[in-house]
């Protein structure tokens, strides 16, 4: 295996607030455990649901970083690749060591996503997403975001059961009002995040991932484990 896929991918923070920032430990793996799910209204509706459920780490497990619930509703016009979301999340963000502190955000947001398969065995996603951002002791933020994701099957051409792949992303993301309230700003370029992981197709419908991630921002960076399920109904 090419030794770049060992570099340690990813982590996370917030721009909350700098003390908080101060206090992570950029040495220390922490991890995101994640559940993602997609279904129709019914089997050639042109209407959906999706949603994730998503528990991260400043640690592997016991320091919560941040607990992610969003769902939207999806359309995917005819004859047509894109997908359309509107959805909101709920988040409750915590504070590294022993502290129980937490503060909750309220997000809207749209989105749209359109696959592009690229040479035989290449299969891309390109994200667009736009975010409306209700923080405690911030005034209304808004968030501009751009990933691209690639699966690649290894041994096969096809993403189909039984298959082995690889999984990469990177998503970008930057924000919008600069200006959070009390003379406070934040930086145009928010953050961003690259992964790379090992996947595989249980069934159709059904896989698995298991890879690191970096999450970078201008000042800071954590490495992060990421297990994630995704399920298509």
């Amino acid at each position: 295996m090419k030794k770049w896929f060992y570099t340690p991918i990813l982590a996370l923070l917030f721009s909350f607030h700098t003390n908080i920032y101060a206090q992570v430990d950029p040495d220390e793996m922490g991890a995101w455990y994640l559940y993602i799910i997609n279904t129709r209204f019914k089997k050639d509706s042109l209407w959906g649901v999706q949603g994730d459920i998503q528990h991260r780490n400043f640690n592997i497990i016991g320091d919560l970083q941040q607990l992610l619930i969003r769902g939207g509703i999806t359309y995917m016009p005819k004859e047509s690749p894109l997908k359309l979301t509107f959805g909101y999340a709920h988040i409750t963000n915590g504070t590294p060591g022993a502290s129980m502190e937490s503060s909750v955000e309220n997000r809207f947001y749209q989105e749209t996503s359109f696959p592009i398969k690229l040479a035989r065995r290449i299969y891309s996603n390109h994200r667009f997403r736009y975010e409306m951002r209700y923080m405690e002791n911030q005034d209304f933020r808004t968030r501009y975001r751009y990933g691209v994701f690639l699966n690649i099957p290894l041994k096969k051409i096809v993403m189909e059961p039984k298959t082995l792949y690889l999984s990469f992303y990177n998503e970008i993301f930057i924000n919008g009002q600069r200006k959070i309230g009390e003379g406070k700003n934040v930086a145009f370029f928010d953050l961003n995040r690259l992964y790379g992981a090992f996947g595989y197709v249980f069934r159709k419908g059904l896989k698995m991932q298991f890879g690191m991630m970096r999450q970078t921002t201008n000042s800071f960076g954590k490495n992060q484990l990421q297990l994630s399920l995704h399920h298509t109904l």
